[in-house]
């Protein structure tokens, strides 16, 4: 009887090539400056290497847990290794943020500032790229993906309210417009989602006759295509003359809000973007309905609205969701320019930031949007999964 002898396997099959990469871009991140160090909000400061910014145990201890998380990721075989190791990975970036920013102020001065500089931004984002490649290994369903987004906004909001991060320049710059940050995040969160519901009140409708109508259709789509070409700017600038016309000249439009700069125009102008993705998707989604559904729903007597709601409809929802995911992603970016026309959201900072030459109030408008913009990203793709999944029949 011959005896079998365990192959070994090639130690380089055992390696993620994507952790491979982000160990190498983890490590040329340490070389960059970690933070930077100013005199005051406005001007140039020095920047200090990750080792420079704490004390050695400090630095030690979060260098160690950095280098541990990245080393996690190049397992390749273990996902929930990888997972662990991303957050090891952020937990020290983290730390060597908090302490160092209070460090460096230290003796600095009252007006002295201290903002995250090249080298954290690109740690964090190799943080990131492993999580998001460890869930990715994880293949989650939509209550895992749920739990985790939780989990992760459950430590942001523990780490926020702890006063870990308040020695940094734009947690400073958020202090000091504390009231105009919160009227902001509520412009902006109306802007996005007023328009997407104002869009899909008409884009649903418009989306269904249009599939019913090859020939509306036709007209219809080209219209909405060259609106979408238009750069957003130049579609912002377009509605102050119109909508400054319509409020002098319809009694009433004034008190109602609209004038040729502030919300208004910002909102219409999200409307027309808006339109597009949600009337073409309706179209598509009705449009890859099987024939065969259909023939059947006519087949037991329904009608044309019966076949449209409780056949058609149903099994296009997946491809409509899909629409409005694009549709929210596109306008809480584009809300961004709003603030250059008074309509108020986090580009108020954006370009008052730019006006003044101060970096950390820019980041105050523009952080927020990108995590406002990824936090719908992966709700709307979580409830496109559910959509899509089909409930179980019972065995008979």
């Amino acid at each position: 009887m011959t005896d079998l002898v365990p192959v070994a396997r090639p130690m380089g099959r055992n390696l993620s090539p994507p952790g491979v990469l982000f160990a190498v871009l983890g490590l040329l991140s340490l070389l960059l400056p970690f933070v930077t160090l100013r005199a005051n909000r406005i001007v140039a400061g020095d920047g200090a290497a990750p080792w420079e910014v704490a004390g050695p145990f400090i630095v030690t201890a979060s260098l160690l847990a950095i280098a541990g998380g990245l080393a996690c990721g190049l397992v390749q075989i273990r996902p929930a290794l990888r997972f662990v190791g991303s957050l090891a990975c952020l937990g020290g970036v983290f730390v060597l943020l908090s302490q160092g920013s209070a460090n460096l102020l230290d003796g600095a001065g009252t007006l002295a500032r201290v903002s995250p500089a090249a080298g954290f931004w690109c740690l964090l984002s190799v943080a990131l790229l492993l999580m998001a490649d460890a869930i990715g290994g994880l293949r989650p369903g939509p209550g895992l993906r749920l739990a985790l987004l939780l989990f992760v906004l459950a430590g942001l909001f523990a780490l926020l309210s702890s006063g870990a991060l308040e020695h940094l320049s734009p947690m400073q710059e958020y202090r000091a417009r504390e009231a105009g940050f919160r009227t902001a995040a509520s412009r902006h969160v109306a802007l996005a989602f007023g328009s997407l519901a104002v869009a899909a009140a008409i884009g649903f409708p418009l989306g269904i006759v249009c599939h019913r109508r090859p020939g509306l259709r036709t007209a219809t789509i080209p219209v909405l295509s060259f609106l979408q070409t238009i750069p957003s700017l130049a579609m912002f600038g377009i509605m102050i003359p119109i909508l400054g016309w319509v409020g002098d000249a319809v009694p009433g439009a004034h008190a109602m809000g609209i004038a040729g700069i502030g919300f208004a125009p910002a909102f219409v102008a999200l409307l027309l973007y808006s339109l597009l993705p949600v009337v073409s998707n309706t179209v598509a989604g009705l449009g890859s309905v099987p024939p065969p559904s259909v023939e059947a729903a006519r087949g037991m007597g329904m009608t044309l609205r019966q076949r449209l709601w409780t056949v058609e409809l149903p099994l296009a929802f997946p491809v409509i969701l899909a629409g409005l995911r694009i549709v929210l992603v596109q306008n809480i970016g584009l809300a961004v320019i709003a603030g250059l026309i008074g309509g108020g959201g986090f580009g108020t900072f954006v370009f008052q930031g730019l006006n003044q030459t101060a970096t950390d109030l820019i980041l105050l408008g523009a952080l927020p949007t990108v995590f406002m913009a990824l936090v719908a990203a992966i709700l709307m793709d979580i409830l496109v999964d559910l959509a899509q999944r089909t409930p179980k029949r019972g065995n008979p």
